[in-house]
């Protein structure tokens, strides 16, 4: 039971770049896509601690306009997402919409600094 509460507290502690290491390893590893467990958890470590509860620990990555090259961004979408060819391009065709919502912080900005790279104008909120 010990050995429980000591691997508890070592998920909450995660940082925000060890709970996604932690999902690609169970993602890749494991064929496991942990994605609102690793929310869960980065934000359950965040609230413990007086001045980061304060900072949004939750970001959603809106492609405001797809830019040039449309046909990079409907590629990298599709990459990003999972999503089909042609949910994608309508994904990119509606433009703004969200491509991920409730991202820890790290992953939405390089979400942002690919979709960005593509050609794309992206927000984060």
């Amino acid at each position: 039971m010990a050995d429980l509460k000591d691997f508890a507290e070592q998920l909450v502690n995660l940082t925000v770049k060890e709970v996604n290491e932690l999902a690609d390893i169970l993602k890749e590893e494991y064929g496991i896509e942990p994605a609102a467990a690793a929310v869960a958890v980065a934000g359950g470590g965040a609230a413990g601690g007086g001045e980061a509860a304060e900072e949004k620990s939750e970001f959603d990555v809106v492609l405001t306009a797809a830019g040039g090259s449309k046909l990079a961004v409907v590629k990298l979408v599709k990459e990003l997402t999972g999503l089909g060819l042609k949910d994608a391009k309508e994904l990119v065709d509606g433009a703004p919409k969200a491509i991920k919502e409730g991202v820890a912080k790290d992953e939405a900005e390089a979400l942002k600094a690919q979709l960005e790279e593509a050609g794309a104008e992206v927000e984060l909120k």
